[in-house]
């Protein structure tokens, strides 16, 4: 990913620095493998042949620090208890897709059998304006690959993480704010019925068009909307003793955070949410996406040896 990487916390609250995505795979070897990726292919540094696409449009998220609360279910003394909060420093601009992919972006990467067809709840009434839904996580990531190959960049989902980044005051805080030390779980299992109910109540189903929702400080459209968004952020459940350390951390990456109003876990093949496949709470509305563009200069490398199966 661009910009910002998970870690994993050791605490309930903490401050961490995130640097740029650092390689698994030594600086030197990377370029070897460059030069004889060059050689093999002759494409390193231009566009796969084919009609272009334009670039999408694109919001240039400055470096900066921001809090956020980690996606996760956590548990402290055998009950539910919020996920921490890290104060995250970004060191390096997340270059982000404005706008979430349109259904008629989606249709061409269809058009070309790349792509399965959506399975929209709503059919949108004019697909170039309107949001791409009925979209799996795998549905996208085969988009995700389309678009990079079609226009020789790299383009990739984005983490929670990074749609927090992007999305400043707008993402979710899914804490209930509940002070509870298991004594009496019915004071959470209270807030949580209460705040499920809010959800099911402030329901605008039909997506929207492109804008329709505004802007966030750092420029991105419609997040929070009622279109959820795909991230790769894998379902975690987490184990925290006493004194908030991590004890056990299991992560199900079949199962991925969409994030929107709320965050919603959602299995990686569901397209329509409220036909099922939602782990808990509310399901979203609909659930679409919208893109990363990995700019680091090795991006389109990466992507070429990952398709030939090198886990780098």
């Amino acid at each position: 990913m661009v910009g910002i990487a998970a870690r994993r916390p050791a605490a309930l609250s903490r401050s961490r620095e995130v640097a740029p995505l650092s390689l698994a795979i030594p600086s030197a070897l990377l370029l070897v493998l460059a030069g004889l990726f060059a050689i093999e292919t002759g494409l390193l540094g231009r566009a796969p042949s084919g009609s272009a696409l334009d670039e999408p449009a694109v919001v240039t998220v400055v470096p900066r620090d921001f809090r956020y609360r980690v996606a996760g279910e956590f548990f402290k003394n055998g009950y539910a208890v919020d996920g921490p909060v890290e104060t995250v420093r970004v060191s390096a601009p997340l270059v982000i897709m404005k706008y979430q992919v349109t259904a008629a972006d989606y249709a061409r990467c269809v058009a070309e059998k790349a792509c399965p067809p959506a399975e929209p709840e709503h059919v949108p009434r004019d697909p170039a304006s309107t949001p791409a839904t009925g979209v799996s996580f795998d549905d996208a990531q085969a988009y995700a690959a389309w678009l990079s190959r079609r226009t020789g960049e790299t383009w990739v989902l984005p983490t929670d993480e990074q749609l927090a980044f992007a999305a400043g005051s707008r993402f979710p805080d899914d804490a209930l704010g509940v002070e509870d030390d298991g004594s009496n779980p019915a004071v959470r299992w209270l807030a949580d019925y209460y705040r499920e109910t809010a959800r099911k109540a402030s329901r605008e189903p039909e997506p929207q068009r492109l804008g329709h929702f505004g802007e966030s400080e750092t420029g991105l459209a419609d997040f929070a909307g009622n279109v959820w968004e795909w991230t790769t952020t894998c379902v975690r459940r987490v184990t925290l003793d006493r004194t908030g350390n991590v004890t056990s951390d299991d992560s199900s990456c079949g199962i991925y955070i969409a994030t929107g109003k709320h965050r919603a876990a959602l299995s990686s093949f569901v397209r329509n949410p409220k036909g099922g496949g939602c782990a808990v709470g509310a399901p979203p509305d609909n659930v679409g996406f919208r893109l990363v563009k990995d700019t680091r200069w090795y991006a389109l490398l990466l992507l070429r040896l990952r398709e030939k199966g090198l886990d780098v």
